[in-house]
């Protein structure tokens, strides 16, 4: 599998790398170190010490440097060894760690896993739902044993829910959704509309409307690559306008841990001005997703990559439903940044060689 480098990833969310501890995370294959300087800004550099190779995870936090548990040796956040206590003091030219451009925003850590000149926080793609000035965030995170691209097609292909989700997402009407994709530059836009639904029980309160009313109802899912994902929810009586449904913004966002392992981070943002009810509205609906996405989706992606195992997802020639159109595309996307990428690191190999 091939990554694309550069390019912004989630590595945590923001309470995940606390004040005072090291918080150790395998991203892309490599093992990263996080940590808050003396300032409170995050920092991140490769988790192996350059001495006997020992993870500087074991270490301990000095301030704004980790001293590794080894040997002693102290690492800042630009990677560079700052301090020997052998000998002389003196510092070998090669003691350094890969540091790597990070960005706290959104409620999310961002990391850039490429080339930190071309690291531009402009970048990231909006989820100022996630503001947590302006909205109290909800939060989940799971693991998969499963591809980080399996995870995008899970959520830009939504047709599965009236069958995996039966009781708690879908309905029997979603077979009969209005779909249709648009691309817009490298953001692919999955749309999903129903017509005189009857939806599952907990999301009529999640709506705001009464239990058991017909309703016509929208998922739209905006992907930006590699694979950051924003679902829009909502509803209406059937035949009301759009404008006077409830809307919620669900952010779902993947980083591959390795070829076939995956972190997912998800959530249910709700405006602060809600107050302390919609802090218990937040948790109570991101708890509700949790069971699904854990129970029925988190089984089902990690039998898929067991039945995949290490062949070429287009190798093994899947048939293609009307619902894979946006998944599709998403896939061609990426695959696309990727080689272009693959082939600006080939180029500037040869200028160089």
């Amino acid at each position: 599998m091939n990554f694309l480098n550069n390019a912004w990833y989630v590595a945590a969310w923001d309470d995940e790398v606390k004040p005072g501890e090291l918080f150790a995370r395998t991203l892309l294959n490599e093992s990263v170190l996080f940590f808050r300087d003396k300032a409170g800004k995050v920092q991140a550099i490769h988790n192996r010490c350059p001495h006997r190779f020992a993870p500087l995870s074991m270490g301990k936090l000095c301030g704004s440097h980790v001293q590794c548990a080894y040997h002693g040796l102290e690492f800042d956040g630009s990677g560079a060894c700052i301090r020997n206590p052998h000998g002389e003091g003196a510092i070998p030219r090669a003691a350094k760690v890969r540091s790597y451009p990070v960005a706290e925003k959104y409620s999310v850590i961002w990391i850039w896993m490429g080339d930190a000149v071309a690291a531009d926080e402009a970048l990231i793609p909006d989820f100022g739902c996630m503001d947590p000035s302006r909205a109290y965030v909800a939060k989940r995170y799971l693991h998969a044993r499963a591809n980080y691209v399996l995870e995008s097609d899970n959520i830009l292909d939504l047709s599965h829910i009236q069958y995996l989700h039966p009781g708690t997402l879908g309905s029997s009407d979603v077979s009969r959704a209005i779909t249709r994709v648009e691309q817009q530059g490298d953001t692919v836009w999955s749309y999903r509309q129903t017509v005189a639904e009857i939806m599952p029980d907990f999301l009529y309160a999640a709506m705001g409307i009464p239990h058991g009313t017909s309703v016509d109802r929208w998922i739209d899912v905006r992907w930006d690559a590699p694979a950051n994902m924003l679902l829009i929810a909502g509803a209406v009586p059937t035949g009301r306008p759009r404008a006077e449904g409830r809307e919620t913004p669900l952010p779902h966002l993947f980083t591959p841990e390795t070829e076939t392992t995956t972190h997912y981070w998800f959530s249910f943002p709700i405006p602060r001005e809600m107050g302390e009810l919609g802090e218990q509205i937040a948790e109570q609906q991101v708890s509700a997703l949790n069971l699904p996405f854990s129970t029925e989706d988190l089984p089902m992606l990690e039998a898929q990559q067991r039945m995949i195992g290490d062949a070429d997802f287009w190798s093994l020639k899947p048939i293609l439903l009307p619902g894979d159109a946006a998944a599709v595309r998403a896939r061609r996307v990426l695959d696309k940044l990727i080689a272009d990428e693959q082939a600006a690191q080939i180029s500037m190999s040869v200028v160089q060689g």
